[in-house]
Order: C-alpha cells, then structure tokens, then sequence
C-alpha cells in the first residue's frame, strides 16, 4: 500500500466532518419513520429485520442498516422536485456522501466492540471486505482519470461556446463564417477525442491519491504520447497521452467483478455468534460495491463494462436489500438506453456534450452565410446550452474529484486502523 495523508485528508474535509458527527449521533437516534413509498420498497421482497436482542450493539447494528437504507432509498429517483438527476454530477456527489456516511457509521459499530473482531468467524469476514475495498483503490485513480477527461473535453466545448458567443452590445450583428468555422473545428476535436478516449488501452500506473506529488509534478506528470514518440495529429495525440494512469491489462470490469462477485452472505450462526457484526460487514460489502458499480457506470473509465452482477438472497432479509437492488436495475436500465449505449460513461453530462455537439454540427452544416433569422437563433439556442453544460462541469467537476479522493483516504484509514486492532495482543479476544 502507498503511504497516506489520509489522517490528514479526511479530518480537512468538509464531508469528513458531516459524515463522521452523522456517524457518531445516528446510532443513537430512534429509527427514523419512512413514507409510504419507502415501506413499499423495504418490504415488497424482504421481512423487517428480526430483533434478536434489545442490547445496546443490537440496536445500533439495527440502526445502520437502516440508515444504510434511507441513504440508497434516497438516492432513486424521486418526485421530489429538490431531488438531483440521477446519474448527474450532483447525484454522484449525492452518493459519494451516501458512502462516506456509511462508511463512518461501520467504523463506530465494529470499534463499539473491538475485542471481537479478532475472534472467528468476524476476523475472516473483515479480511474478506477489506480485499475487495483494496481493489476500489484503483478505481478510485482511475475515475479521478475519468474526471481529468471531462475537464479537456470541456475546454473544447468552451472553445465553441466562445465562438458562437454574440458580440459586444453596440457592435451586434449576425454570426460570421469564421465564428462557426471554429466553433465546428472545437467540436469535431472533441469529437473524435471522445472517441479516442473511448478506445484507449490506456497508459502506465504512475498516479495515485497515495503519492504525493514531487518537485511540483500533479496533474501534468503524466502528460506524454503514449506511443513514446514526439510525432502525432495534433490536440488529438496529446489528449489521448492523458487517458489513464493505471496499467494496459487493467479493468474496471474486472475490479468490479472482484469487489462484489460471491459475497459472501452471512449464516444465522455467524450472525448470532459475532453479536450482529457479521451482518454489518454484509452491509458495507453491499453498499461499496453499488457505489463503486454506479461510479464506473457514471464516470469514463478503462474497460468500463458493467456486467458485474449483483443479487440479495432472500435469506438475508436485509432492510437495505430492496433499495439497493431497486438502484442496481435503476442504473442498468440506463445502461441500456439506446442513447447511451456507445457513451464512454452514463453521466447526465456526458450525454449533454454529445446531444449539443450533434445538434451543433447539424445546424451549421452547409450553413450559407449570413445565416437567416430562423437558423441563428437555433444556433444561438444551441450555444447557450454549450454555455451551461460547461458552467455545470467546471462547478461540479472538482468537488467531485476531492470527494473520490476522500474515499481513497477513508477506504485506506479504515483498513489500517482495522489491522492495527487485530495486531494488538487482546486478553478479551479469547475465552
């Protein structure tokens, strides 16, 4: 593992401290009253939770769960007109928040008995959740690579937008030859950009949000061709050097089959015999793996295919499970859009840039200037849209970024704070 400012990182977050007091006082809270339409969902397919004991560790594994499933029950789409888009920038950021809570909430229930958690069969559940939580790691640079292509591709939106901006109040007149001209030019570059970064095979592991940068080497470090030549095709070939920093063989869909394939469901007994920690680890498998399949479904990622599949047994009568299924089907109901069926990522946003960029393109092909009234004003339509999906992107797309990175840090704090109180000799941890 690389070494870490996570300490430092998480505690200057300002989701770190939202999720770490939600973290500390919702377990002690009452269980929150749902609407009709969540009892619905929590009960179409699964029996409430039995309660198996009224101690304190009880309720608050109880409360987890079922503040696990408020925070995904959240997240489908509402007619709550406040409610984000689902796969936005603002929705994506709605679930990274999602899992950090949850992720502050699993903490403060394994630490309110940390003397079990060396004794079997919990020791091996946790080593097992922290395998495949090693494995988001990657995932977590690869999508902070995904976001640093939206930000390119965002500049050549901008470029259009500029393009076609009207003129300086005094001096209006209609859109000029030029103007269009390299409006069109920005567009087909990143056109073919995306398509380049569709297909790219990627290039070296040399970025991590476990390395600091040195001698002032960040966010250019990588930037090469990736043929290793000073040849290329312009924008294009730089562009593409920046597609990916983890290796060639490298997958997404693969990392997402390792983090939730064959996880593993707890048995009555280990239930039982771990005090109900069993099923809270069960939990947090459950939601890490949704979280990171609907990020690589969002986010431009290496080798993104999402065929990872993903079932809650009904022997594990879970609150959560209704919800998290009803968001898995939810997102690959997307996926199966026609719309998006050749998109490098679902994104909302993403789908924004290709329907502008189109419609761009076909308004000013063969345009004969000047344009009439009819056609400028579609244009100008056209580019106000432009306009604002850039605004969208340059306003979401770093506190995105910094919230990636929080679960990096979180991911990695957790696990070694886990192992260190595994390492610890423990009169409590035997009989």
């Amino acid at each position: 593992m690389p070494a870490t400012d996570s300490s430092s990182s998480a505690s200057s977050s300002p989701a770190h401290h939202t999720s770490s007091s939600f973290g500390r006082s919702i377990l002690s809270l009452r269980h929150r009253d749902h609407n009709h339409n969540h009892n619905q969902i929590h009960h179409a397919s699964f029996p409430p939770t039995p309660d198996h004991s009224s101690s304190s560790d009880d309720r608050e594994i109880d409360a987890f769960q079922r503040h696990a499933a408020d925070l995904l029950l959240d997240l489908l789409p509402s007619s709550t007109a406040a409610a984000p888009e689902i796969l936005s920038l603002d929705w994506t950021r709605h679930l990274l928040d999602s899992f950090l809570i949850c992720l502050e909430e699993f903490r403060s229930v394994l630490f309110a008995d940390a003397a079990a958690l060396a004794r079997a069969p919990l020791d091996r559940l946790l080593a097992d959740f922290f395998d495949r939580a090693v494995k988001a790691l990657d995932l977590c640079n690869a999508l902070r690579d995904g976001l640093d292509l939206l930000r390119h591709w965002r500049k050549h939106l901008a470029i259009a937008a500029a393009a076609l901006a009207p003129s300086p109040a005094g001096t209006a007149g209609p859109l000029g030859e030029g103007q269009i001209r390299r409006a069109r030019k920005a567009l087909t570059d990143l056109t073919i950009l995306m398509l380049d970064d569709k297909d790219a095979g990627g290039g070296q592991r040399n970025r991590s949000f476990g390395r600091a940068p040195k001698d002032g080497q960040g966010r250019g470090h990588h930037r090469r061709t990736s043929s290793g030549s000073g040849s290329g095709s312009g924008s294009g070939s730089h562009f593409r050097s920046l597609s990916w920093s983890v290796s060639r063989s490298w997958s997404a869909s693969r990392q997402l089959q390792a983090i939730g394939g064959n996880l593993p469901v707890p048995r009555p007994h280990d239930v039982v015999s771990t005090g109900g920690l069993a099923s809270a680890v069960y939990t947090m498998g459950a939601v890490l793996f949704v979280t990171a399949w609907a990020l690589v479904a969002a986010i431009p990622c290496q080798d993104r295919g999402l065929q990872a599949h993903f079932t809650v047994p009904r022997t594990a009568a879970a609150p959560w499970a209704g919800p998290v299924t009803a968001l898995y089907d939810r997102v690959l109901d997307e996926s199966k859009n026609k719309d998006h069926k050749h998109s490098p990522g679902l994104l909302k946003e993403i789908h924004q840039i290709e329907r502008c960029s189109r419609q761009l393109m076909e308004l000013t092909d063969a345009a004969h200037f000047p344009l009439d009234q009819d056609k400028e004003a579609e244009v100008q339509e056209a580019a106000q849209e432009l306009v604002q999906v850039c605004d969208t992107l340059k306003d979401g797309l770093d506190p995105l970024e910094r919230q990636v990175r929080e679960m990096f840090h979180r991911i990695v704090r957790t696990r070694t704070e886990i192992l260190d109180c595994l390492s610890r000799p423990s009169t409590n941890t035997t009989e």
